[in-house]
């Protein structure tokens, strides 16, 4: 059955002489991944619209759906927003890459989620936009907002008594956890303040160094690894972490 849905490309590989597969999060449908014929020949204009398929593209799709097939086709495919920085700039991709790469280490099911579509579609679109002082606080606010959709939510209860984040419980408490997965104060404060942030804009006045976000992604990709079952260790960081050290 055919189908009009916007999508988010996650991933892309080559197959076949001309081919690709496709990961894409939909509007409609979830993650599902495509078969995509033909691309990576050169049009009459002398390029290939293979480049439409790089990861975090925004894309308006028309797809033939079955729910039977673990592998789609695509019938028609335009852009949906074009990017003014994301897919030029190296600091802006390092940390929209990273995004991409955190979600498709939670996403375990290909089932239907608008509401997880719009958040990634807004934080892409956002952090387009983003100035550098937003851009180098941005994977902190995705990291936390993005474990709300993913039932991992924490439960942002700070107070100058309940100063100690406990990464494996999800809150914040008086008492120093006895495991090693917990965040002190300032950076559990820090953390407080992120959680209540809803517009990116307000990120810029968050005065934060290098080792601070160093301290706190490192933080965050422990509270994922605790809570998300398989999840590795993300590759995208270490590059996030040399280009965000201003």
């Amino acid at each position: 059955m055919v189908h009009k849905t916007k999508g988010i490309v996650l991933r892309m590989v080559k197959y076949g002489e001309t081919s690709i597969i496709v990961t894409i999060l939909t509007e409609l449908f979830g993650v599902q991944a495509y078969l995509v014929n033909g691309i990576r020949t050169l049009s009459k204009k002398g390029a290939s619209k293979a480049g439409m398929f790089q990861p975090t593209a925004l894309l308006d799709l028309v797809i033939y759906h079955q729910e039977s097939k673990n592998l789609q086709r695509l019938k028609e495919f335009t852009w949906s927003h074009l990017y003014q920085h994301v897919l030029s700039d190296v600091v802006t991709h390092s940390v929209a890459l990273f995004m991409i790469e955190l979600l498709q280490k939670c996403l375990k099911q290909p089932e239907t989620h608008a509401e997880l579509y719009y958040f990634m579609e807004d934080a892409l679109m956002g952090l387009d936009r983003a100035d550098q002082k937003i851009q180098a606080n941005f994977p902190l606010f995705f990291s936390l907002h993005l474990a709300g959709f993913f039932g991992l939510r924490i439960d942002d209860n700070y107070s100058v008594k309940k100063n100690f984040l406990d990464l494996q419980e999800g809150y914040f408490t008086a008492e120093k956890p006895a495991h090693p997965h917990y965040l002190p104060d300032p950076l559990s404060e820090i953390c407080s303040h992120l959680l209540k942030i809803m517009d990116p804009a307000e990120l810029a006045d968050l005065p934060l160094n290098k080792e601070k976000r160093r301290m706190l992604l490192a933080a965050f990709e422990d509270f994922y690894s605790l809570h998300i079952s398989g999840f590795t260790p993300l590759k995208t960081l270490p590059v996030l972490r040399t280009l965000l050290e201003g």
